[in-house]
């Protein structure tokens, strides 16, 4: 079993996919500690629920980035965390988080990257008449929306959809990949080599 620390902004789809695949048995993890950016994001409430220790951080505390992500790091370490979880999580990670959890802070971006960065990924390839988009699951860095991908998936963007029909289809697939890779991961199959490239093994 690992231990995992989250990290959100807003409604929190993704956490509860990993408390429902938790409670399903399918995810061999414990969440020691959801952290969000924003008091009243309801996925406090969700975390709440399912009785999941939480911390909500305000706008202040983020004035210094470094100083903010240094007290983050400090609680999940407090909280045993081992790995963190951006899910939904609308800042980027700096330093202090990631040299105290080296190639453990995983995040999810709703595009196949390198393409389509950003915060606007599902919006900017539905906008660019891409036929494919989709999810990458990938290892934070220092470099926004970069870092070892771990998974990726493809969407198909279909001549029907419209932008609110692939919002949904990208977070369904959310949904299903992002459990599973943390499965992956609780499993031990997942590593990184000295080139920076994921290897699963199995």
């Amino acid at each position: 079993m690992i231990r995992l620390g989250v990290l959100l902004s807003g409604s929190g789809t993704n956490l509860q996919a990993l408390i429902n695949a938790i409670t399903a048995g399918t995810l061999d993890a414990q969440i020691a500690l959801v952290i969000s950016s924003k008091p009243d994001a309801y996925g406090l409430v969700r975390a709440f629920e399912a009785g999941i220790p939480t911390m909500a951080l305000t706008a202040d505390v983020y004035k210094d980035r470094l100083a903010a992500d240094a007290f983050i790091a400090q609680e999940f370490i407090k909280a045993g965390v081992e790995y963190v979880v951006m899910a939904g999580y609308m800042r980027m990670v700096n330093r202090p988080i990631l040299e105290a959890f080296p190639n453990r802070v995983i995040n999810i971006h709703p595009a196949l990257l390198p393409s389509f960065k950003g915060a606007h990924g599902i919006s900017d390839a539905f906008n660019a008449g891409v036929k494919v988009t989709g999810i990458t699951v990938h290892f934070a860095n220092a470099d926004y929306d970069e870092g070892p991908i771990i998974a990726q998936r493809a969407v198909v963007i279909e001549e029907t959809d419209t932008l609110e029909s692939l919002e949904e289809k990208i977070h369904a697939v959310e949904h299903e990949l992002y459990p599973h890779v943390l499965a992956l991961i609780a499993a031990g199959r997942v590593s990184v080599d000295a080139t920076g490239k994921v290897h699963i093994s199995g």
